[in-house]
């Protein structure tokens, strides 16, 4: 008894739950097997639709050639027939002309006969005019068929004319098909190489685009590092990520866009610095200087600013102006004015607008 309740206590494994997640874990396997397949099939269906629809043009000229080929065999047929019976017709002709050139010959002979005779007997003259009058009806009959020979040899001779015409044709038909098989080869090789070359050509301007961006970086660096140099380090004209940024006040009066003196000073260092790193650029690189301008976010409003819009544009104008004034090439400056709306500061304070109130510099890629 005490065996048989340890018996009836003991647990059982119930192995359906676990049966129930490999069976799902095995279904969500196939469902993605499934859709990995239905996504490779549409690519490559799409892949292939467009080669396809070639070939099928390609095959409908083919079907069409090889129609008007058809016809053109049937066409030779025919008149190799039409050519069999004008020879025949011919050598017919032939034949009745030997029969009456014979015939001329014997009426001859007894038209020289009959004169013979008709010397000896007036009675034989009616003999000898009917000898003559048939004599001159077999001569009309011989010309006539002289003539019907020379129509049928004509018509043969056009009948061999078309015919070679044709041979041309249907050797022509033959050489287009051959050159539309090449071509088709051709066209599929050279597809191939095309799309080698192109991935080839992607490859070589991304490395050129990189060269041409590390070579531009590099003297960008250097331009700023001469900057550096020159200005000093001071708190209103600082280098922040690619750009070389001037505080308004160091160039500019407020609600001004007029340069001082003392910016032209500020600002002649820096030109003389991109004319010297500018001799160095290779000519192959397309550079400019860009030139923004920006305000904090108090309004303006006068005559000749009517918004911080003006204001900034007018301001990078005229740093553009005085560093082509100083031998910057026009082609090489850009200006553009951002008003309030790019602050790097987005609080409210005198500290704040100040440091939003800026011309920045930029040496990048035209």
């Amino acid at each position: 008894m005490a065996f048989s309740s340890r018996r009836q206590r003991r647990p059982t494994i119930d192995i359906w739950p676990g049966f129930v997640d490999a069976l799902a874990q095995l279904v969500m396997v196939f469902v993605f097997v499934l859709l990995i397949f239905t996504a490779g099939q549409f690519y490559l269906t799409s892949a292939l639709s467009g080669r396809d629809a070639a070939l099928a043009k390609l095959t409908q000229q083919l079907n069409d050639l090889t129609d008007m080929l058809a016809l053109e065999r049937r066409a030779n047929q025919e008149l190799q027939l039409n050519l069999s019976q004008l020879s025949a017709q011919l050598q017919a002709v032939n034949r009745d002309r030997d029969a009456l050139a014979a015939r001329v010959g014997e009426l001859s002979a007894r038209a020289d006969e009959v004169t013979t005779k008709a010397r000896q007997s007036t009675d034989l003259q009616g003999a000898l005019d009917k000898a003559m009058q048939d004599l001159a009806a077999e001569r009309r009959r011989s010309q006539d068929l002289s003539a019907q020979a020379t129509a049928s040899q004509q018509q043969s001779t056009a009948a061999q004319t078309t015919i070679d015409q044709l041979n041309q044709q249907l050797l022509a038909l033959r050489q287009q098909l051959a050159s539309i098989a090449a071509a088709l080869d051709a066209s599929e090789a050279k597809d191939r190489d095309q799309q080698t070359q192109i991935t080839d050509l992607g490859r070589r301007l991304n490395q050129a685009l990189a060269s041409k961006v590390e070579e531009l970086a590099r003297f960008r660096s250097e331009f700023f590092g001469r900057l550096r140099e020159i200005l000093g380090d001071r708190p209103d004209i600082r280098i922040v990520g690619d750009r070389f940024v001037f505080q308004s006040e160091v160039l500019f009066a407020p609600a001004s866009a007029d340069l001082s003196d003392d910016a032209k000073k500020q600002l002649a260092p820096v030109a003389q610095a991109l004319k010297e790193i500018a001799a160095k650029i290779p000519t192959d690189i397309n550079w400019v200087l860009l030139i923004d301008g920006h305000t904090d976010k108090r309004p303006i409003s006068t005559p000749q600013f009517p918004s911080n819009w003006e204001l900034s544009t007018a301001r990078a104008i005229s740093v553009l102006r005085f560093l082509n004034d100083q031998g910057i090439p026009a082609n090489r400056l850009a200006a553009a004015g951002f008003g309030e709306h790019q602050p790097v500061d987005p609080r409210d304070s005198e500290d704040a607008y100040r440091r939003n109130r800026r011309i920045e510099l930029k040496l990048t890629e035209g």
